[in-house]
């Protein structure tokens, strides 16, 4: 029954996208109808997956050649990864029944979001790496056809393609990874290197290790590949919670967490892997103090949570990283669409125009008010308690003045939040504004978003037991809910970190008394403006990247026949390289 469930967790969103883009755009009604039904049916799949978590069954699909066999395992990782996609993207599907109301091309909005979904459901329940790539630059595509949907943007178009080049570079390293592997040892699964990493030389384990981290860098938008997200805002709000809570930035964290037994213990990995989570973390919170964009500012808390659960994995807290990553996809999930609800009324996304909308959007801000409470670290929900074994996690035998930074961080979070959420609910209303709260459909979206930021840690003890069960190379040690809950609240580090937590959400409250203070850093603050130079480098690679491609555009001379001719020229290649493999 678990390979029924399976297929249908991926197959289900595939096979919605074909039936959209073959019914085309004739009826706007039947074509939200058939993308709710689609990716709702995958969520339950996926949700019915999930009892099988823990027996860690194996499906294999021969294939010969270099590809072997397409192996798909269900294990805890990957079935808790495939439900977040599935159900998240499901709701973010019911949110656009609103939010996507009289847009033009619609089936191609939603046939690229379920083909996404249905990519990030695959990337994370196969175990053969060579596939593993396969779903990983789906995502890639479908995310760069997502942020340009609105093709006739210049800036969503250039946000499309910057984020398509940048994540490359992360693809880059995960196929250096997956061919290494297969040269070591004959089998793309990858299994066999977390049961014995010493069947690779150290050399090349440590090629696998630092290669890994940049494709997790590049696709989770860690540093110093951070730019590509924010410009990523372009897209549909619906999109951007797809994005950030769902799907493609949660695929690099999964690929630390899954691969952390074999590169553990590759000198200085584990110190490289906290470094650039921390860098993340903190460089992204400054960028959000002084971001005036409210979905930009939500970008950059997203790589600043992101640090978190990197580093995490890198501090050997795994268990802590993913849980983080739980909460994380429903408060930040929550947050974006709330988001999108106001965006949709107000019809802007600049902070400084907004105000007071609190009193024509009870629900929404209701709403928003939770996700930033969960974001702040702000005890009784969700995001307190994951990011709290987060912290404890970097106490561990690891370096202590990174631990300090973090706790700062978990600071400026609690500011940025507090300024975001009185900039666009409190403060002086605008008269001359029309307002209207969120629609049925968003709101069908939005509470039970709003329900699982304030319970989901209630999972952590059944969570921990499902992760530990299925994956015996990490060696997690895991406790029930009430056991973490003891842990968290007896740590005396616990309350350091809220005692910051607090000052932070003050001095958001006091911002205007501390005006001095940020007198005395605008230096700071223009350089966070400008992503601290990050900004410039990652377009200068961009453009060198199109300038590249505009030069080689002379071997498309648009003849079909040489077209044709060449492609038939790159089979046999193919052909001949995968007879000469399966030897």
């Amino acid at each position: 029954m678990a390979m029924t469930w399976l297929t249908l967790t991926i197959g289900l969103p595939w096979l919605g996208a074909l039936v959209i883009w073959l019914a085309g755009d004739r009826d706007e009604k039947f074509t939200h109808l058939l993308a709710v039904a689609f990716s709702v049916a995958a969520g339950v799949a996926a949700l019915l997956l999930l009892p099988y978590g823990k027996e860690r069954l194996v499906y294999s699909l021969p294939m010969g050649g270099v590809f072997g066999d397409f192996t798909f395992v269900v294990d805890g990782l990957g079935v808790f990864l495939a439900a977040i996609a599935t159900v998240v993207g499901s709701l973010a599907v019911i949110f656009s029944v609103d939010y996507m109301h009289g847009e033009g091309q619609l089936p191609r909005y939603y046939a690229f979001v379920l083909f996404f979904i249905g990519g990030m459901a695959g990337l994370v329940l196969t175990s053969n790496l060579l596939l593993m790539f396969f779903f990983w630059e789906i995502t890639a595509l479908c995310s760069y056809a997502l942020i340009s949907f609105h093709n006739d943007d210049p800036k969503a178009v250039a946000g499309g393609i910057k984020a398509l080049i940048i994540t490359q570079l992360g693809g880059i390293g995960l196929l250096a990874g997956a061919l290494l592997l297969y040269a070591y040892t004959g089998s793309n699964d990858f299994h066999v290197l977390l049961e014995n990493p010493a069947i690779l030389p150290a050399g090349v384990l440590a090629w696998m290790g630092f290669g890994c981290l940049i494709a997790a860098a590049a696709k989770s938008a860690q540093f110093p590949f951070q730019t590509w997200l924010p410009d990523a805002m372009e897209a549909p709000t619906p999109i951007s919670a797809l994005i950030h809570a769902a799907t493609m930035v949660n695929a690099g964290v999964y690929l630390l967490a899954r691969f952390y037994p074999a590169f553990a213990g590759v000198p200085g990995w584990r110190e490289a892997v906290m470094i650039v989570g921390m860098l993340s973390a903190l460089l992204a919170a400054v960028m959000a103090m002084v971001a005036t964009d409210l979905k930009r500012v939500l970008a950059y808390s997203t790589i600043s949570q992101l640090g978190f659960m990197v580093y995490a994995v890198g501090a050997g807290g795994v268990f802590a990283s993913q849980f983080h990553l739980l909460s994380h996809s429903v408060f930040k999930a929550l947050l974006f669409l709330a988001a999108g609800a106001v965006i949709h009324s107000v019809g802007t996304r600049d902070m400084r125009r907004m105000g007071g909308l609190g009193k024509d959007m009870p629900v929404t801000r209701a709403v928003f008010v939770i996700g930033g409470l969960a974001l702040a670290g702000i005890p009784i929900f969700n995001g307190f308690w994951s990011k709290e074994l987060i912290l404890e996690a970097g106490l561990h035998e690891n370096p202590l003045w990174l631990y300090a930074l973090m706790v700062f961080v978990a600071g400026l979070t609690a500011f940025y939040t507090v300024r975001m959420i009185s900039m666009v609910f409190y403060g002086e209303a605008h008269p001359e504004r029309h307002v209207h709260d969120a629609g049925n459909a968003m709101k069908v979206a939005l509470l039970p978003l709003a329900i699982g930021s304030l319970t989901t840690w209630l999972l952590a003890g059944p969570f921990g037991h499902l992760l530990a069960e299925s994956l015996p190379a990490h060696h997690l040690e895991v406790h029930s809910t009430l056991a973490v809950v003891e842990e968290v609240i007896t740590a005396p580090a616990t309350y350091l970190a809220l005692g910051v937590v607090a000052l932070g959400w003050l001095a958001g409250w006091q911002r205007r008394r501390l005006s001095r203070v940020g007198q005395a850093l605008s230096g700071v603050g223009k350089a966070a403006a400008e992503s601290f130079g990050f900004e410039a480098i990652n377009r200068g690679v961009v453009n060198a990247t199109q300038k590249l491609a505009e030069a080689l555009r002379v071997t498309q001379p648009g003849l079909l026949n040489w077209n044709v001719f060449a492609i038939v020229c790159a089979f046999l290649i193919l052909l001949a390289s995968l007879a000469v493999g399966g030897r």
